[in-house]
């Protein structure tokens, strides 16, 4: 493996961090120790700046550039984003109806599908095939809302990895 460069990340399938390198987890290094490392991150992944810098935090995100593109929002090196779970209000909703309707006649089936409607019941029947006569719509409290204001996944699809930082080797000179 050729040299790395001081700061420079890559993924690494092991489960330890090579000599030389740490895990991208966020921890929190003395920049005594660290000097070069501090000179190019600063404390813009944390830290205090005077006795400590931290390490960027990868654990569950996804690298992004920094800057902006064409019709992209501007992102800053360090900026974290994003959410790994998210609750939906009713306005992120898009605006639609639900309309159920019922026949006024006697059900001639039990079985619902995509072609019957609900229908009186008779005989123990529910439903009836003719959903284009005696339909009238049901009352407004027969679709409740529903849903408990849960979250739901936000994450994409992922192969967990590991993300690591060289702590020393060669320091990068400014093109």
């Amino acid at each position: 493996m050729s040299e790395p460069f001081i700061a420079e990340i890559r993924i690494f399938a092991g489960n330890f961090a090579p000599r030389s390198w740490a895990f991208c987890d966020g921890q929190l290094l003395p920049i005594s120790n660290n000097t070069a490392l501090f000179s190019l991150i600063g404390t813009t992944y944390g830290g205090d700046g005077r006795t400590t810098t931290a390490l960027p935090n990868l654990q569950g995100r996804a690298p992004m550039h920094p800057g902006r593109g064409p019709g992209l929002t501007a992102r800053r090196l360090g900026e974290k984003v994003g959410v790994e779970t998210v609750t939906l209000v009713e306005a992120q909703i898009p605006s639609h109806s639900h309309t159920a309707r019922a026949a006024t006649s006697v059900a001639p089936t039990g079985t619902p599908s995509n072609t019957t409607a609900l229908a009186r019941s008779g005989g123990g029947q529910g439903y009836q095939t003719n959903t284009s006569a005696n339909l009238v719509d049901l009352a407004s409290e027969t679709l409740a809302t529903t849903g408990g204001g849960q979250a739901h996944d936000n994450i994409q699809p992922y192969l967990t990895l590991n993300f690591i930082i060289a702590l020393q080797g060669l320091f990068p000179s400014r093109s």
